[in-house]
């Protein structure tokens, strides 16, 4: 079957999500009932508590956190459907309406209950851990916990609420203008316009000419908006600096590593590793560059396919083996990762105007995850479908935690989706038909890691110059901010790889580096877990499933090195970072080998 048929084919078209049990089926008239229902509710809150959080016992304390919950679905509901519903039709200027009311009703809630959390931080230590013991708070005790880490970095309440009220109309306005910027780029690809992801997914295609064309189209559509991305990206990076200042924190990075329960050692750790083993990618990117009888690589030929034959997989297809892989984990793990298809909670196919990329919304625990993708039918597809699927069994299997844990830091957030991944991965494995069909997977595998680890902490590098260079130099120009991409994109390629000359513009698409700065180094971080879990799970079989599965539900209830704990890992071993790179490697000597066999 073509790829233009799979495509077109009516299960995919029909995969569509139902978003109304985020809003009781009402549709826009529920989104302005909950958030009515939020603000009153806000104010009885801030009558019945403000002042007086310090006098409240375990019991009271209890109470009020249930209350805050409450209030918290409620906006979330709202929130979800709005931002759920914007990401399909980002020019449909009804839906960015609601998607900014909700942000301004939010905003205005926030800045409602913020004595609330300026109350807890400024309690006394004593006082604060002894509540945080009792049962009775088990439900939110380690986000109680978490949140006085902030305590030397919160300002007044009053400057505290002029900044909540403000970001709507300086960092929230920046990045939807953005987002709505990228949905509408369009890349003309073989004479017609596409949108971003499907010209990305091209970059894959086994003629390098096509690759060649591609990568050119995508350089020129990036032209004509680059100095307004780059705009935007210098107003968000001086608007960082100036909140890091305010809260005294001592770098651009602490704030995200304080988000993520790392420390600023853990971390540097983590990028000194990855960075100590950028021999990994050249490595690679020489031997690939054999394999397709290039010279050298250029910067479109990364993810160049071994396999010259078109591998397409219809939607039901990949569908029906992710499904297969999960239930082979688990019965209990398939019956949840089988809902979102059932359920209605998955939207797969491409649009106009629809939001790039894939993702997994949590929602709120009342309600149930969402994943949204965009098919493009090539093997590639398949894994991201199975990644954000594992984010979707940890979101689900983590419900019960309520509102409070639900959701895990960025540095453990990617365990399950790369784990699912990885499973999945396997089993393409063990089911190739021969050696070359192997060498393609794994080369297919290692692209992945060299992307999710080395390329991601290349970007983390450029973030580091532009938001260091940003504070030192002032506002950076078009070409500065091209240069110190090329800069951080060199150190991983080495002599490996040959960039063009449009290849400089790329960085202008990252939505990362827009919506969630330091985000990046998360996705190694993750990678390389994952990877550590997955051996120990080749490791002890199907008896490591119900520990697995514990660690999922299990939420944000604990720090990460708690969670790692629970399936056997040291988060706090110096050698971690080291076992999870050379995971990596062996994937690469393993292809090395079949090189080699081959080659004799």
């Amino acid at each position: 079957m073509a790829t233009a048929d799979v495509l077109n084919d009516p299960e995919l078209l029909a995969t569509e999500w139902d978003l109304s049990p985020l809003v009781d089926g009402d549709e826009q008239s529920g989104v302005q009932r909950q958030l009515d229902e939020a603000r009153t509710r806000a104010g009885a809150f801030a009558s019945a508590y403000n002042g007086k959080l310090a006098e409240l016992d375990a019991a009271g304390l209890a109470a009020a956190m249930h209350e805050l919950a409450a209030i918290n679905e409620l906006v979330g509901k709202a929130g979800s459907f709005a931002s759920l519903r914007f990401a399909t039709d980002s020019d449909d200027p009804t839906r960015g309406a609601l998607l900014q009311l909700v942000q301004e009703r939010a905003t205005e809630l926030e800045t409602r209950l913020l004595f609330f959390e300026l109350e807890w931080a400024a309690l006394p230590h004593e006082q604060a851990e002894r509540l945080a013991a009792d049962p009775a708070l088990g439900f939110c005790a380690h986000y109680l916990l978490t949140a006085r880490r902030y305590r030397p970095h919160l300002l007044s309440e009053p400057e505290e609420r002029i900044l909540a009220e403000k970001s709507l109309a300086s960092s929230g306005a920046w990045a939807r203008l953005f987002g709505e910027l990228m949905a509408a780029l369009r890349v003309k690809v073989d004479g017609e316009p596409v949108v971003l992801d499907v010209a990305l997914s091209r970059l894959m295609d086994p003629d390098r000419e096509t690759r060649r064309t591609v990568a050119e189209a995508l350089s020129e559509a990036l032209e004509p908006g680059l100095r307004t991305r780059a705009f935007i990206y210098n107003t968000l990076v001086y608007d960082k600096s100036v909140d890091d200042r305010l809260r005294t924190y001592p770098h651009w990075l602490a704030s995200r590593n304080l988000s993520n329960e790392a420390s600023d050692e853990s971390v540097m750790a983590l990028i000194e590793a990855v960075r100590g083993r950028f021999d990994i990618p050249q490595r690679w990117y020489r031997l690939k560059a054999r394999l397709l009888g290039l010279e050298r690589l250029h910067d479109y030929d990364r993810y160049a396919p071994l396999e010259t034959k078109e591998i397409v997989y219809s939607f039901g297809e990949a569908r029906e083996f992710v499904l297969d892989t999960y239930e082979s984990l688990s019965p209990d793990a398939g019956k949840v990762v089988r809902r979102f298809f059932d359920e209605r909670w998955i939207d797969a196919p491409t649009r106009p105007h629809k939001r790039g990329g894939a993702f997994c919304s949590y929602t709120v625990p009342s309600v149930h995850p969402y994943v949204m993708l965009n098919y493009t039918a090539n093997r590639r597809d398949v894994l991201v479908m199975a990644h954000e699927l594992g984010h979707g069994l940890h979101a689900a299997l983590a419900q019960p935690q309520g509102v409070f844990h639900q959701g895990t830091p960025l540095t453990t957030a990617e365990t399950a989706s790369v784990f699912g991944e990885a499973l999945t991965f396997g089993r393409l494995l063990d089911q190739a038909p021969d050696d070359d069909t192997r060498l393609g997977l794994l080369a297919e595998q290692i692209d992945g890691s060299i992307a999710t680890v080395f390329r991601q902490m290349a970007m983390n590098r450029f973030e580091h110059l532009v938001h260091t260079g940003r504070r030192s130099e002032g506002e950076l120009s078009v070409d500065r901010i091209c240069e110190l991409w090329v800069d951080s994109q060199a150190e991983m390629f080495g002599d490996s790889v040959q960039m063009l000359d449009g290849y400089r513009r790329w960085w202008s698409y990252v939505p990362h580096f827009i919506n969630t700065p330091g985000y990046v180094y998360a996705y190694a971080y993750g990678q390389l877990l994952a990877l550590s879990v997955y051996s120990r799970y080749l490791s002890q079989g199907p008896s490591f499933a119900p520990a697995y599965l514990e660690m999922l539900a299990a939420g944000g209830s604990r720090s990460p090195e708690e969670l790692g704990r629970i399936v056997g890992i040291d988060l706090a071993d110096p050698g971690f970072w080291d076992s999870g790179l050379d995971l990596i490697d062996q994937q690469l000597r393993d292809a090395e080998e079949l090189v080699a066999q081959r080659e004799r």
